[in-house]
């Protein structure tokens, strides 16, 4: 009998903060000013001028920026956006909060889960504003070429790029491609202050409605009265509190530093992933080795050639292995809320892609004898 691991489980994520980050907050924490100020503003401007845009608008959250995204793209009531089932439910009901409709694309497949543009063109109908990109795992979407099917139907391109900061296509900054980029900061993701989010684009008047909107759509916020930039302020629309605070924005910008060597500390990572479980029977491993070199290597998934060992195997690591795993995602289309509101629907990629996908532990500190620990879990527990 297989003994039972009673040490410290390999976590899905971990974070690792140097002192240099901690000491960024405290300087902020000591400063007395904690909201949205100077930190907001230079952390901004050093993420546009990293992506090569305009305007990086910070926000409390990723689903913050989708939000505004779409309300900048001119969603509202009646309105549909394409988006990929196979996403964070997130990327769906920032539609809803517009008054639109989510119109759920298919996959490519097992080899690739982003959104498949064929399926995206069968799609487009009287009612789409938009398409929403996702560039899941911090992989491409086609971004190309639905940039190319948007301009020709006369549509928005939004672009999900949560998992995909630093991430490249052809040599150009993923969040670059469309109306509007939306980045995550939550606890787990590559570049992480806990909670926060942000909109980048190149569009002047997207930014301005993105700065009034985050902010109940006021004129000015505190920091530029505290600057005597203005004296009062006007509110010319229905606003949100989606700000982000001086402290979050304080540790964005220390750890932005050192996101080009974390980014290609987990491409490593992957790339050795790759090569041990290659030999691995039962098992397929989405995207190519040449996408590694481009990619932000956010998640690390693997497929399962039979559905039914999924759920075995995920228990197998945990038990067996201490080996944490997750899966990314189950197709939004599936989802109670969803099925109530629209039916049920049929995206047969998407739907075999949640049945075989399981999602391994990747971060940039894994190491060598965490990864082997994993593999070997995988490779005992479909030999088993």
């Amino acid at each position: 009998m297989t003994a039972t691991v009673t040490g410290p489980a390999v976590p899905l994520f971990d974070l690792a903060l140097r002192d240099a980050d901690t000491a960024a907050v405290a300087e902020v924490l000591r400063s007395g000013w904690l909201t949205i100020g100077p930190r907001v503003e230079a952390f901004e401007g050093a993420f546009a001028e990293h992506l090569g845009v305009r305007h990086a608008v910070t926000v409390s959250s990723c689903t913050a920026a989708l939000h505004l995204a779409y309300l900048a793209a001119g969603v509202g009531p009646g309105d549909e956006v394409i988006v990929p089932s196979i996403t964070f439910v997130a990327t769906a009901n920032a539609v809803l909060y517009c008054g639109g409709t989510p119109v759920f694309a298919d996959i490519r497949g097992r080899h690739d889960p982003g959104i498949d543009p064929e399926h995206v063109a069968a799609l487009i109908g009287p009612r789409t504003k938009a398409v929403c990109a996702v560039h899941f795992a911090g992989y491409p979407a086609g971004v190309d070429e639905l940039r190319a099917l948007c301009d020709r139907h006369g549509l928005a391109l939004i672009e999900d790029v949560a998992h995909a900061p630093f991430a490249t296509l052809h040599g150009r900054a993923l969040g670059s491609f469309g109306l509007a980029g939306a980045f995550s900061f939550f606890s787990n993701k590559i570049l992480s202050c806990g909670e926060g989010g942000l909109l980048a684009t190149d569009d002047d008047a997207v930014a301005v409605l993105a700065q009034r909107l985050r902010s109940q759509g006021m004129t000015s916020g505190s920091w530029s009265r505290h600057r005597r930039d203005n004296d009062s302020y006007d509110a010319v629309g229905l606003g949100f509190n989606h700000r982000l605070d001086d402290c979050r924005a304080a540790l964005l910008h220390s750890r932005l530093d050192g996101l080009a060597d974390d980014i290609a500390a987990r491409r490593d990572l992957v790339r050795r992933y790759r090569r041990l479980l290659a030999g691995v029977d039962g098992i397929g491993l989405p995207f190519t080795d040449a996408d590694v070199d481009t990619s932000s290597c956010y998640v690390m998934p693997i497929t399962v050639d039979d559905p039914e060992r999924q759920g075995p195997l995920r228990r197998h690591l945990r038990d067996r292995h201490g080996v944490q795993t997750s899966l990314f995602y189950p197709p939004i289309h599936r989802f109670t809320a969803y099925e109530e509101r629209f039916g049920v629907q049929s995206r047969p990629r998407s739907e075999d892609w949640a049945r075989a996908e399981l999602t391994i532990p990747l971060y940039g500190h894994l190491t060598h004898d965490q990864q082997d620990r994993v593999v070997e879990g995988i490779a005992t527990g479909l030999a088993s």
